[in-house]
């Protein structure tokens, strides 16, 4: 026998199917810009940030296992926007870099995601900006911890 839910999780259910529908242009396999996918650009990003940034180092950041890093990677350094390198301290480390077509690329992705922020922020009114931008963190927080313990096991 199904319980029946309060319409208080009814709504906050259709709330967060919207949500997912609302920023699949950011899912890993869809092309965000650039021909890039978002988990693409994050990386490029993360590389550019640190210099250099050990394929190891990355796995953990991503928090997906090293065939799913390698697969992300691999189109970023058949297109020349990274480059692998052996580390000079371990022989069998690989450092990711950026290349200069890279960084180009990392320049035209974040003109196009400040065109799709500002497309964002201007659905905002001005006077609520700060007051949603609170709340979405503070949202996002506690979906990261209802998540972290499953949704099921709560």
């Amino acid at each position: 026998m199904q319980e029946k839910l309060p319409h208080s999780n009814r709504e906050m259910f259709s709330l967060l199917s919207d949500l997912s529908r609302a920023v699949r242009c950011c899912q890993q396999e869809a092309v965000f810009c650039e021909d890039l996918t978002f988990s693409q650009f994050f990386i490029l990003d993360l590389v550019a940030e640190k210099g250099q940034l050990r394929l190891s180092e990355l796995h953990k950041i991503l928090s997906v296992d090293k065939s799913t890093t390698t697969r992300l990677v691999s189109p970023l350094v058949k297109q020349g926007l990274v480059r692998r390198q052996k580390s000079n301290q371990d022989s069998r480390a690989i450092n990711l870099a950026l290349t200069k077509e890279g960084e180009s690329a990392r320049k035209r992705v974040w003109a196009c995601i400040s065109r799709f922020v500002d497309v964002i922020q201007a659905a905002i009114p001005q006077e609520k900006q700060a007051e949603v931008y609170g709340n979405v963190k503070i949202f996002l927080h506690a979906m990261q911890n209802a998540c972290a313990a499953g949704p099921c096991r709560i």
